[in-house]
């Protein structure tokens, strides 16, 4: 009997504070993958699963007595957790991309920096709930954290995370930014506040220089 070996797929994140355009150029990038005949999963976090979801639910709530900075990030990795068990995993076994809005870096950003946890409690969390995955490419979409704040509010419906002070979404953007020039060979740092269709034509040539799957 011959045996069957599956290639396993790429694991690309969209990263970035509150406005940048994320959700928008997460559905360009599945677009561009299934028009080179890529099987695609596109997925987010906090969420990607119906446990995962329900978790996003209590993350993003709004609770008289406050979520606190250890709450919020064990609900995160608790997220995330179901979600790799549930989805992210079996897709990329499978040979499937998986392009998620949000994932680990998030967590640094937010709970690390913003809310003052520190880089090593991540850290620790990251190596309990990834194991040795690692995103392939991590599209980080950088947004001065005024503009991309003025922009999530004039969306309405507003959450509680684009509710949070300047100070905070500053934390969030210096620590994306720390990071992708910690490793730039997996990191690709898009200037958000550009037009729309230039922020897209620089996601696409990323894709092109890191995977090679998509014609620029």
């Amino acid at each position: 009997m011959t045996e069957v070996t599956t290639t396993r797929g790429r694991l690309i994140v969209l990263e970035g504070g509150e406005g940048a355009g994320k959700s928008t150029q997460v559905r360009a990038v599945v677009a561009a993958l299934e028009a080179q005949g890529r099987r695609v999963l596109q997925t987010r976090e906090p969420g990607g699963s119906p446990l995962a979801e329900a978790i996003r639910a209590l993350v993003l709530g709004d609770w008289d007595e406050g979520i606190d900075g250890n709450t919020e990030a064990l609900l995160i990795f608790a997220a995330r957790a179901a979600h790799l068990h549930a989805r992210i995993g079996p897709a990329l076994q499978s040979g499937c991309d998986v392009v998620c809005d949000r994932f680990v870096d998030a967590s640094y950003a937010y709970q690390g920096a913003g809310r003052g946890l520190g880089m090593a409690r991540i850290a620790e969390l990251e190596r309990w709930t990834l194991g040795e995955l690692r995103p392939d490419l991590v599209l980080l979409l950088d947004i001065e954290p005024e503009l991309g704040l003025k922009r999530a509010k004039s969306r309405g419906d507003a959450n509680r995370f684009e509710a949070e002070t300047l100070e905070f979404a500053s934390k969030v953007r210096q620590t994306y930014l720390l990071r992708a020039a910690a490793n730039p060979n997996r990191y690709e740092l898009i200037d958000a506040s550009q037009p729309l269709e230039q922020v897209q034509s620089a996601v696409l040539a990323a894709l092109t220089r890191h995977l090679g799957l998509v014609a620029a």
